[in-house]
């Protein structure tokens, strides 16, 4: 704001409270000699307020009229903000009206679940769908993995000195897929059919974003991983490829391992029990959203069609969706927590 025009700066700014507002229209008023009568008439406000307003602005000048000096209350809970931090941090809650009683047994001040549920969001909480970790994964070695040999791959894919592919299969089924719709009224779709399977090998290159494939109505096998391993190597002939795949049997065969040798293919297997390892996964995830969650389709040819143009699109009009989806950023597991510093103990 400009000094010599203050008051009308702050007077005319849409961002400067009331308060200051009728701080700075007094203050003009009482520049021009205007009586205090017609002043609070003007300014909307007591005439022992505009008093209150000559008194300020003489105290303290210009510098009153960017200080904002409105009242703002202070809850009770903000004493106690950090045992309930610790304790909603330690054990969370799933409901406003469970963390309106446990905020109650600590501190014995009651308040609203409403209230609670806008002060959980003042502490940085928020509600958050709890993920599952895999019953046999092994945080640490994946951990291991991700450190001594798939980030140092990922370094050389970034600096185009090689091929990075993640690999594996999805199985869509000609069902129902519900999802959430913004409508008037709740809206009905009929369920399929039939129970036709499209059955789909792909590896995706998170540097270019592409995605080779192969899609049939049938089953994935150690054949079809073969084909699929022909159709990259003469997609990047020439360059070293490097492709990461889970350990599933039809891929971790003597077949395919001789066949990737002949290849020049070096496959990095991901640990066991490890799909948030394999980027891929987020792809078929994404397809599903796309084309199947609250879509019907009338024929199961209707359906494949739906599920090849997707993928078709992806290597075009898709990649900008995909772009924030497919980063080389790992979600890993929290090491096994003991029996003491369970949920339930904490919470108790």
């Amino acid at each position: 704001m400009k000094a010599e025009n203050l008051e009308q700066e702050v007077l005319y700014d849409i961002h400067s409270p009331k308060s200051s507002k009728r701080l700075a229209l007094s203050a003009l008023l009482l520049k021009e000699n205007i009586d205090i009568k017609t002043i609070s008439r003007v300014v909307g406000v007591s005439e022992r307020q505009v008093r209150n307003h000559r008194k300020i602005y003489k105290e303290q000048g210009r510098s009153a009229l960017t200080s904002d000096t409105r009242y703002r209350p202070v809850s009770e809970l903000e004493a106690h903000e950090d045992i309930i931090l610790e304790n909603l941090t330690a054990a969370p809650v799933a409901t406003a009206a469970e963390a309106s009683e446990r905020i109650k047994t600590l501190t014995g001040i009651k308040r609203s679940p409403t209230q609670v549920r806008r002060y959980m969001r003042k502490l940085g909480l928020k509600p958050l769908k709890v993920a599952a970790i895999p019953a046999k994964a092994n945080p640490v070695a994946q951990v291991e993995f991700l450190e001594t040999k798939l980030e140092p791959i990922i370094e050389e894919a970034e600096a185009g000195k090689r091929v990075l592919l993640f690999m594996d299969a999805a199985h869509f089924v000609w069902q129902l897929y519900l999802g959430v719709l913004w409508c008037m009224a709740r809206i009905f779709i009929p369920a399929a059919s039939g129970r036709v399977r499209v059955s789909v090998l792909g590896a995706y290159n998170p540097i270019k974003n592409e995605l080779i494939k192969i899609v049939n109505r049938s089953y994935i096998n150690s054949s079809t991983v073969i084909e699929l391993m022909v159709k990259i190597r003469v997609f990047y002939s020439g360059r070293p490829i490097t492709i990461v795949l889970d350990n599933a049997k039809y891929q971790r065969c003597k077949a395919v391992i001789e066949r990737a040798a002949e290849l020049h293919i070096e496959l990095l297997f991901l640990p066991t029990y490890s799909p948030n390892l394999n980027l891929i996964e987020r792809l078929w995830r994404f397809v599903k959203k796309e084309c199947l969650y609250s879509k019907y389709y009338e024929t199961a040819n209707d359906f494949e069609e739906a599920i090849i143009s997707c993928l078709d699109d992806i290597n075009v009009g898709r990649k900008h969706k995909l772009k924030k989806l497919m980063t080389l950023k790992f979600q890993l597991f929290p090491c096994h927590s003991t029996e003491e510093d369970s949920p339930q103990n904490l919470a108790a």
